[in-house]
């Protein structure tokens, strides 16, 4: 620990929905700012927390074996008052009067949303962290909890493929990801599913049901009888996959079971790469701070620890992989029978 005469204080919250790996984000602060010398003041129920002055100290033995769990051991909470002037004034006024210096937000873009709010009352460092499963953050390769996500997804996608082989059924396999398809695509992929259905692609070519149709009964005369398994994207259908599956079976005499993941996608062991890449972020917002940086988010990008202005985050968007998507759609399930020379 490097010595200094009176020690910066830094605050830290997080906010939003939950994701896997906030923890070990959350440790890796704690450890590096105790390495470099740092007290960490931490908000209870994220921005709420703030509002309600609901602050605990965190040192190395508060941390030091939450790596491996799902949720955040200082609890989220979604904090829709904060967009108000007087919240933020409230939140400066808070973080002054506990001397904090900088603040460390470990969240998505609700959560810097709020933290740009703030910094147009506070003259305090803001550093932003991104924790969501959704992928959905500009500036960097992933987001902690992404991994996570994706994983459960598969697993789960995997699992269906069994008994829906058994039955010769459709499946629909509902995920998180209302406004971007990174879980859909990558759980879409890695589990073989024939059919996508997310937010990028319903916005250039909404899908009808009887195209879906159409592309069921082309699989099936190309491959035989057998499963079909699709992905959808939660708000990407109206009703979601209980209506589209109701649809199929009522309108078109199709066997069609739904399956909506929800909330199991945020819980469960922290993949390794989620656990990586959330310690280099933590320790990487704290060195950012050390160099006099406020206003960005950490990142990964090409391998390359980045700092990205907090509000190029929502404002940009990171495109779904094309090569990913052209695999997924033309050469892993063709609808043709491949002509022979």
């Amino acid at each position: 620990m490097s010595e200094t005469s009176t020690a910066q204080r830094i605050g830290v919250l997080t906010s939003g929905g939950d994701a896997p790996g906030m923890n070990a984000a959350l440790r890796a602060v704690v450890l590096a700012a105790e390495h470099y010398g740092m007290d960490v003041i931490a908000f209870r129920h994220g921005y709420e927390g703030l509002l309600n002055n609901e602050h605990i100290s965190l040192n190395a033995a508060d941390v030091a074996h939450v790596l491996q769990y799902s949720g955040t051991i200082i609890k989220s909470a979604r904090c829709p008052r904060f967009k108000e002037d007087e919240s933020a004034q409230l939140a400066a006024d808070n973080l002054n009067s506990l001397n904090i210096s900088a603040l460390i937000v470990i969240g998505g873009d609700g959560s810097f949303r709020g933290a740009h709010h703030l910094s147009n009352y506070w003259s305090g460092q803001i550093i932003g962290v991104p924790g969501t499963i959704d992928n959905d953050l500009f500036g960097t390769d992933a987001t902690i909890g992404y991994s996570t996500a994706v994983a459960i997804a598969m697993d789960a996608l995997d699992k269906i493929r069994d008994t829906a082989d058994a039955m010769d059924r459709v499946f629909i396999v509902e995920v998180m990801g209302r406004h971007a398809g990174f879980i859909g695509l990558m759980s879409a992929m890695a589990s073989g599913a024939e059919r996508m259905i997310l937010p990028e692609l319903q916005k250039d070519k909404p899908l009808t049901v009887a195209a879906l149709v159409k592309h069921i009964k082309r699989v099936e005369a190309v491959r035989g009888p057998g499963s079909y398994v699709m992905v959808l994207s939660e708000h990407q259908w109206p009703g979601g996959a209980v209506a589209l599956s109701e649809q199929l079976e009522a309108e078109y005499d199709m066997p069609c079971r739904p399956c909506l993941l929800g909330h199991i996608q945020r819980g469960g062991p922290p993949t390794a790469s989620d656990r990586v890449l959330a310690s280099e972020l933590g320790v990487h917002a704290v060195e950012l701070i050390l160099k006099g940086e406020t206003g960005v988010m950490t990142g990964l990008k090409a391998g390359q620890l980045v700092a990205v202005p907090l509000i190029d985050t929502w404002t940009k968007k990171n495109p779904l992989d094309e090569n990913l998507l052209r695999i997924q759609h033309e050469i892993f399930n063709p609808v043709k029978k491949p002509s022979r020379s």
